[in-house]
């Protein structure tokens, strides 16, 4: 496995000295924000797009030190009903990454609105009242299915082969199943970015998740979730509140081994390569209590105390 950050974990710092703190704790590459939901303070979306030039000088700048691009990462809602920039930073991302070589492309899936006429996404988790179904009905089969497969026929025309979609709350595609259903609808080249955050606040198991994604994980974000267990015990973990207010909320992102210790994150890498995923972890650092480069500099130093690196070399003895 290979170990590197999400570049918003730094995202006040400039891109230089972004890239002179990855390679001073030692990881391997950076995955660039885009768009979306970041401002990507890294990365110039549109005076990127189709210059040659200026791809050449943001690719040196990690080759210089050693680093790798690990992927581009469009995370927003590419489906909203109101905001068509969203789906086109996403396609543009797809286009940059062919120009420059980059195979994995991470997003959500997006989440539409419920019927033709809303201006709302809108997130169903409840199979009642009745009228959940007319909305899952008209986001997946009229919205979600044509548009995937439609950005699935864009990343093959320019040699993008993965495109990793994280399995997060408020999107169409938010756990094993649904990733599920939506790569055998489109096609392989939807897989999974698995957050073990996410899954914790929804009630899911991580590590079983890995199991049953086997070669559908095409990355991963190491993130840590805290459940606040007092808070949670009449509140539950439907949370809505302030994302700053930590002692208010059942659940928050934290910095690895703050929710889960070494001995977890232990487990998960080993589950990984169980289900054959030998690739990237990539950390993304949301902890809004603890200072941003600190934060970050814990996480690399629990991942690199427990993640496999060296590729096996047992063998049978022959007796």
């Amino acid at each position: 496995m290979k170990l590197g950050f999400v570049s918003d974990s730094l995202g006040g710092m400039p891109f230089e000295e972004m890239l002179d703190n990855a390679a001073r704790m030692g990881v391997s590459g950076v995955e660039v924000n885009t768009c979306g939901w970041s401002t990507g303070p890294h990365f110039d979306l549109a005076g990127m797009l189709g210059n040659p030039a200026k791809q050449k000088a943001f690719q040196d700048a990690f080759d210089s030190r050693g680093l790798e691009i690990i992927s581009l990462n469009a995370n927003g809602n590419p489906l909203h009903p109101t905001d068509p920039a969203q789906s086109k930073g996403l396609e543009d991302t797809i286009r940059i990454a062919g120009e420059m070589g980059i195979k994995t492309v991470c997003t959500m899936s997006g989440l539409p609105a419920g019927n033709a006429t809303d201006t709302m996404p809108n997130w169903v988790v409840s199979s009642w009242p009745p009228e959940t179904q007319d909305i899952l009905r008209y986001q997946w089969e009229e919205t979600l299915i044509p548009y995937w497969a439609g950005i699935a026929t864009l990343a093959a025309e320019h040699g993008v082969e993965r495109i990793a979609l994280e399995l997060h709350g408020n999107q169409c595609v938010y756990n094993v199943p649904s990733l599920w259903k939506l790569r055998e609808a489109v096609g392989p080249i939807i897989g999974a970015n698995l957050d073990p955050s996410h899954l914790f606040w929804m009630g899911a198991d991580p590590l079983a998740a890995a199991e049953a994604l086997g070669e559908a994980i095409f990355h991963v974000h190491a993130k840590d979730t805290m459940l606040n267990a007092p808070v949670q015990a009449t509140a539950s973990l439907l949370e809505n509140g302030s994302l700053l207010d930590i002692p208010a909320r059942s659940w928050s992102y934290v910095t690895l081994g703050y929710g889960h210790g070494a001995e977890w994150w232990q487990k998960f890498c080993y589950r990984l390569k169980m289900a054959g995923y030998d690739g990237w972890l990539s950390i993304e650092h949301e902890d809004v209590l603890l200072n941003s480069l600190e934060g970050l500099e814990k996480s690399v130093d629990l991942l690199q105390g427990v993640m496999p690196v060296a590729s096996s070399d047992f063998k049978l003895q022959d007796i």
